[in-house]
């Protein structure tokens, strides 16, 4: 009876582990397989509470857009501002060439990163770009879309493993980006410039509806999600990081 049982358990149990699978990325083997490297990693972060498939918002339209037209191998990925932990274990598994869970130096230096936000998503931006610092990965480029911080973010100083950095802001209502970026490393980091956008000169219309909020204290911040000029500059940022 005891031989039967235990013979049960063990059936039971063996089950239980084929179920589950290997923990390493491969064919089933229980090996980790080499994984192709994306020739360039785009991530996007959207602000406030919007979703990240939201279509009429900035970062989206341009990821759809870029997506659609980079060569092969490419990664486009848009996240909520406060995701930015998935977006961070997302490159790393993406630069985890040879599927280890390690990074080696080579792995690091061959990552080819841009980064992209608006409002509080331009905050998680810099708080991305800090959290690969620490783990020595480069990144080629930050864009800042009125860039607006959390209480416990900083997006003024961009980190020296940033290669070039970008921002956009504007300053009327009661919600405005961070007037002006700064490198930690000015031998290491390009600022690209701090580019003021002045919506009471030269307002534009969203697709969607603002509420009655946004209209009467945030027009300039609502108005920068959707500026179609204003992210075509930085789609061509984009572009001419890649063209290189």
């Amino acid at each position: 009876m005891f031989c039967l049982l235990r013979s049960r358990w063990l059936a039971v149990l063996l089950w239980i582990t084929v179920a589950a699978g290997p923990v390493l990325a491969g064919d089933g083997s229980g090996v980790a397989h080499a994984q192709k490297t994306p020739s360039y990693i785009l991530i996007g972060f959207v602000g406030g509470f919007v979703r990240r498939d939201n279509p009429h918002h900035g970062p989206v339209q341009v990821a759809e857009r870029l997506q659609r037209e980079l060569p092969d191998g490419a990664y486009v990925q848009i996240f909520e501002n406060r995701h930015t932990k998935n977006a961070y274990r997302t490159i790393l598994r993406l630069l985890d060439h040879d599927a280890d869970g390690t990074l080696s130096p080579q792995e690091k230096a061959g990552a080819h990163i841009i980064l992209f936000g608006q409002s509080w998503g331009g905050a998680a931006v810099v708080q991305l770009a800090r959290d690969l610092h620490r783990v020595g990965v480069p990144v080629l480029l930050t864009v800042q879309v009125d860039s607006v911080r959390k209480l416990w973010q900083s997006d003024k100083v961009i980190p020296a493993n940033v290669a070039e950095a970008v921002n956009f802001y504007q300053t009327h209502g009661l919600i405005h980006g961070q007037r002006q970026i700064q490198a930690a490393d000015p031998s290491r980091t390009e600022i690209l410039g701090n580019y003021r956008f002045d919506y009471t000169q030269n307002p534009v219309h969203c697709d969607s509806e603002l509420s009655w909020y946004d209209r009467l204290f945030t027009p300039g911040h609502a108005q920068s999600e959707c500026d179609p000029h204003l992210w075509a500059e930085v789609e061509d940022l984009v572009r001419g990081r890649i063209a290189q």
